[in-house]
């Protein structure tokens, strides 16, 4: 059974982890080359259990059009916003107290990873790296390690996904101020503990 890897940090950075998780799985290809997001192809779902009166119902949420280059010392910085989620879609225009907060960058997420490593990746084969994932929120700078797969598909194309069960506490979502006000616009007034998160996403060197 896979592992469960419970990233339990600080609440800004919680909001945005479900596209965060994503973005760290993208980092994998020789500093030389200039590796970028591809953002149509780059995406994180996240699935909420909403707790009802019936029994929990599952909901799929998704944060999409992830953007970022990898640098040469082997750093990619994704910043996150809440119009990359499908939250705007679904609950439509945001009230007049909330609407400033479509466009702005609710965390930057950061990975690390030595480009070396993947050098030697043959297309169609695949290497599994533990990443390191970072989160800047208002100052404070926190990590976590984060399995991932790595496929190189082509000479210029890497697909990354999770190489383990990911998952959100969901207790620190709710205690999170702003996530809580976007769950509740989105009715959900009690979730599940946990609310796993799946990245699909590829970098192009460009």
């Amino acid at each position: 059974m896979p592992s469960i890897h419970n990233l339990t940090s600080r609440p800004a950075r919680a909001l945005s982890l479900i596209a965060a998780a994503g973005a760290a799985l993208l980092l994998g290809s020789p500093a030389q080359a200039a590796w970028q997001l591809v953002p149509e192809q780059s995406r994180v779902e996240a699935t909420v259990v909403e707790i009802t009166p019936t029994g929990p119902v599952p909901h799929t949420h998704r944060v999409s059009q992830l953007q970022g280059t990898l640098g040469s010392d082997g750093t990619l910085r994704v910043p996150l916003r809440l119009r990359q989620t499908d939250i705007l879609e679904r609950v439509g225009q945001l009230p007049p107290l909330l609407s400033g907060l479509a466009d702005t960058t609710l965390t930057t997420v950061t990975i690390q990873l030595s480009p070396e490593r993947l050098d030697n990746l043959k297309v169609g084969e695949s290497t599994i790296e533990t990443v390191m994932l970072g989160a800047d929120n208002q100052g404070q700078h926190q990590q976590e390690p984060l399995k991932v797969r790595i496929t190189r598909e082509s000479d210029n194309t890497l697909h990354v996904r999770n190489a383990e069960r990911v998952a959100l506490d969901g207790n620190e979502l709710m205690q999170n101020q702003t996530a809580r006000t976007i769950l509740m616009l989105l009715g959900y007034d009690e979730i599940g503990d946990e609310v796993p998160v799946e990245l699909d996403a590829r970098l192009e060197d460009r």
